[in-house]
């Protein structure tokens, strides 16, 4: 007797365990069950993460952006803005055989664009190769998209750019062996005009690995000096004093 009810005994306690466990368990299953009545908002720079579509209703945060967050926003936007949208590379248009650098594109359509371009310059009949520099200002007034492709077609490119070539034989002002106004002009810096036109795809997203467009163009383009020779001489041709060069870009932003 005493043996039965010892199993009767602990039988009881048993059961009483169970339940406890069973309580406990179902309390912390409801603890963790994820609440679907509210959704914050999360704004991180200038996203905006929207709730998703079963949500009702969403929480907007009562504290408002500080005068530091502020200008911390500002300051990052800043120097966001600095970082370069797209790569360049340039055969021929008198600032060497070839030129590679990058820039930016920028107004309400991106029709702006500004390039900073390092050339090659091979030493042909001269004692050694040169290095060039060019900063390059660009307008596109339009871009035509190709009916329903991923191509698109900008019929006027223009420009201006300046353009040096270093080294010492070179000079901005007369040297002081020449009489004064000999020359009249540089021969280290040089001005120039260009139109051209373009042929850019956009790369659908899928494909994308560093650009998201390619763009190929020509230019045609002339200096200050050769405007002048071809005004004071007249039997220049005008392929003695314009250039025809060809270039690609990579639209990386």
């Amino acid at each position: 007797m005493s043996m039965k009810w010892s199993i009767i005994k602990y039988r009881n306690y048993f059961a009483i365990a169970l339940f406890l466990i069973a309580i406990c368990h179902t309390g912390t299953t409801t603890a963790f069950t994820p609440a679907l009545q509210d959704t914050t908002v999360i704004t991180i720079h200038d996203t905006l993460y929207l709730p998703s579509p079963e949500t009702e209703s969403i929480a907007v945060s009562p504290v408002k952006p500080s005068r530091y967050d502020r200008r911390v926003h500002r300051y990052r936007r800043h120097w966001e803005a600095l970082i370069p949208t797209h790569t360049k590379l340039q055969f021929a248009g008198n600032m060497g055989l070839l030129s590679i650098g990058t820039g930016w594109d920028y107004g309400r359509r991106n029709q702006w664009e500004t390039d900073l371009l390092f050339g090659f310059l091979p030493k042909y009949d001269s004692d050694k190769a040169k290095l060039t520099f060019t900063i390059k200002q660009n307008y596109i007034p339009w871009s035509l998209q190709i009916r329903q492709s991923d191509f698109s077609f900008e019929p006027l490119s223009c420009g201006l750019y300046l353009n040096t070539v270093f080294g010492d034989e070179f000079w901005v002002h007369e040297p002081d062996r020449y009489p004064q106004g000999y020359y009249g002009f540089s021969s280290k810096v040089r001005f120039h005009i260009f139109a051209g036109q373009r042929l850019t795809y956009n790369i659908p997203s899928r494909f994308r690995v560093t650009a998201r467009a390619i763009t190929l163009f020509y230019e045609l383009s002339t200096s200050d000096l050769y405007v002048v020779s071809a005004f004071t001489n007249r039997y220049l041709k005008p392929k003695d004093y314009l250039s025809l060069s060809f270039g690609i870009k990579l639209q990386l932003l």
